[in-house]
């Protein structure tokens, strides 16, 4: 039973890190897809990281053009102190730091994956319930998903009403998750098991 509840507070720590990096994550492609910065969740999302981000802020300098690395820097260590920390408590001790770095490695590109899975699927609902929608977080959606869309758009432009664009990033995600993904969660051993949600 005590090993039971022990595990389920792993699996929970787990989580919850996983979810503040899906939060690192996010800031991340914001910044990257230059995202509206003054949009109420955008601030939102920079209040919840900036105490963990502020310390890589300093040694790795403000953002340079779309790609905030002390973001990315902030969610790499996040994982990979969560990662040994809870394989310490859970009794396996120190994993290879090979390992732990391909973990650390898999469990950021598996979270942005995701963020674009989700966004994906409410810019989808969206087109359908509300396509002119202006609500701040219909906006923000729109803006994280556009630079990843208008590449496939140009080469399979909307049939008329049908835009073929979302089910084309699908199919690849999928294949990024699939293979690179998987593959670096089976490289990275015990470490692996961590590495999602």
């Amino acid at each position: 039973m005590g090993s039971q509840l022990g595990n389920a507070g792993l699996l929970l720590v787990n989580t919850l890190v996983n979810i503040y990096l899906f939060l690192l994550m996010l800031r991340f492609l914001l910044q990257a897809s230059r995202a509206d910065y003054y949009n109420p969740l955008s601030q939102s999302v920079v209040k919840i990281t900036q105490p963990v981000v502020r310390p890589f802020q300093s040694f790795l300098g403000p953002v340079m053009g779309r790609f905030d690395l002390a973001t990315l820097a902030a969610g790499f260590v996040v994982k990979l102190i969560a990662i040994v920390a809870i394989l310490q408590l859970a009794g396996y001790g120190m994993a290879p730091i090979t390992n732990l770095a391909i973990g650390g490695v898999a469990a950021l590109a598996n979270a942005i994956l995701k963020i674009y899975f989700f966004a994906l699927i409410v810019m989808i609902i969206l087109s359908w319930v509300s396509p002119r929608a202006s609500h701040p977080a219909a906006i923000l959606v729109m803006q994280l998903v556009e630079p990843i869309m208008a590449p496939v758009r140009r080469v399979i432009p909307p049939l008329g009403m049908i835009d073929l664009s979302p089910i084309v990033v699908f199919i690849a995600i999928n294949l990024i998750d699939g293979v690179v993904v998987g593959s670096l969660t089976r490289a990275a051993g015990v470490v692996g098991v961590l590495v999602g949600l």
